[in-house]
Formats: structure tokens, C-alpha cells, sequence
């Protein structure tokens, strides 16, 4: 009897582009399903920015335990084809931080929306920071329109919303936490600069943190027409 490849994905609070330990990055790679997988980093949401393309190349090619890659999408290298085969060869797929509005669309208009979700049911861990993060709820607080608001046509594979930079952008806390009440976005996960968080069918199964403070919560509608926040266990990354 065939078992079903266990569906894996997990936001990120930070990374080869925000932190020099590597923890994060560690962490990841450490969940794919091979002892060295192939990573591949997709910085749609950038707009492909060359720079940002670069650091993960300096961050991971140095790496002896993956095989990394990165995938452009607005000078695009593969046909329809071959776009599906490279996906579907990865073990990690890693999405960059950006405008999460502009990203779902360029995904939706090359079909890479579908192709992750083909990924994903086969096994492959798909992460994410920022914009990479938000991505796969299905909705995520967002400031790609500028002030920060809601967006609520996300890839839905996590259930729920999702708010990144909760501790570390201005306004972001109550801005999410009033959406939540407000009934904009579903209940969700709001994850602290510095957490990694890991979702196992939709479910949360483990969550780190590199820093002492960071935290994730679970923020959800409360009785009295606001909502409330509840920290999640985060265990400490590089304490021996």
C-alpha cells in the first residue's frame, strides 16, 4: 500500500535575507524530505530583484547539504513543460518577501499557483518569508496597496490568515488583530520577526524562534467584538 507524502509547509519570521546565523535556514532545510535537497528560491514577489536573487546565492551555494536554484518568472527560462518538471524536482520551495498582491498574480498568470499546489500534495515543503509567507493562507494582512489591509484571495493551503512583522512593523498588530475582530480575515497566525512556524496538513506542528522574545500566535475573534492573542510554545534555535 502506497502512503500519501505528508503535506508540509512553514512561515518564516527571517532568513538568509534578514539574519547572519543561518538558524532559520537551518531549521528548514532540516524538515525537507531528503537528507540534501534541492531549494529552490523564487523572488516573484520582489519583482525578481537582482539583489535579493543574489543573496540566496551567496547564502546557499556555500551550503554543502542542498542543491540550490533560483526561478525568475519575468524573464522566464522554461516553457510550460519544463516549468512543471523543475518544480516538481524540488524538495524546498523558499518564496521571497514583497508585495504578496503582486506575487499571486504573476504566480496565477504563469500557473505556478497550481503547480505549487501539485508540489505541495507531493511532498515538497513550501516556505516562506513576508510575502512568502502570506501566500499560502487564504487570506493574509498586507501592505502591498500601500496602508496596511487585508487580502483575502491567497492559495488557501493554510487554513486561515496569516500577519507577518507582528513585533517589528508599526501598526501592524492592532492593524491585524482589528481585521480579525472585524471579521475581514479569518482567525489566523501572526508570526514575530525571527520565528519559523511548520504546518503539517494545515495544523501546527512545531514552532522555533532565534530570538529570546519572538513568538507566534494564534489570534482569533473574541466574545466581546474584539480578538484575542495566545503565544505558542517556540522552542529556542542554537541553544546547544
Amino acid at each position: 500500500m502506497t502512503t500519501a507524502p505528508v503535506r508540509r509547509l512553514a512561515l518564516l519570521g527571517g532568513g538568509f535575507s534578514t539574519d547572519d546565523d543561518g538558524l532559520l535556514d537551518d531549521w528548514v532545510l532540516a524538515r525537507a524530505r531528503t537528507p540534501r535537497p534541492k531549494v529552490c528560491f523564487v523572488p516573484t514577489a520582489s519583482g525578481d530583484a537582482p539583489a535579493y536573487a543574489e543573496q540566496f546565492r551567496a547564502a546557499f551555494h556555500v551550503r554543502t547539504d542542498c542543491e540550490p536554484s533560483v526561478l525568475p518568472l519575468f524573464q522566464r527560462e522554461f516553457d510550460d513543460a519544463a516549468l512543471r518538471t523543475f518544480l516538481l524536482a524540488q524538495d524546498v520551495v523558499y518564496v521571497g518577501g514583497g508585495s504578496t498582491a503582486n506575487l499571486l498574480a504573476v504566480w496565477r498568470t504563469h500557473g505556478v499557483d497550481q503547480l505549487l499546489r501539485e508540489a505541495y500534495d507531493r511532498g515538497t515543503l513550501l516556505c516562506g518569508i513576508s510575502a512568502g509567507a502570506n501566500c499560502r493562507a487564504e487570506g493574509s494582512h498586507t501592505d502591498s496597496f500601500g496602508p496596511l489591509t487585508y487580502l483575502t484571495d491567497g492559495l488557501g493551503l493554510l487554513p486561515g490568515s496569516v500577519c507577518p512583522h507582528y513585533d517589528s512593523e508599526p501598526g501592524r498588530r492592532p492593524s491585524y488583530r482589528a481585521t480579525v475582530a472585524g471579521g475581514q480575515l479569518p482567525a489566523g497566525w501572526a508570526v514575530d520577526d525571527g520565528v519559523g512556524a511548520l504546518f503539517t496538513d494545515g495544523v501546527l506542528t512545531e514552532a522555533v524562534t532565534r530570538t529570546r522574545d519572538a513568538r507566534l500566535y494564534r489570534v482569533e475573534p473574541d466574545a466581546l467584538g474584539g480578538a484575542a492573542e495566545r503565544a505558542m510554545p517556540c522552542r529556542p534555535l542554537g541553544q546547544g
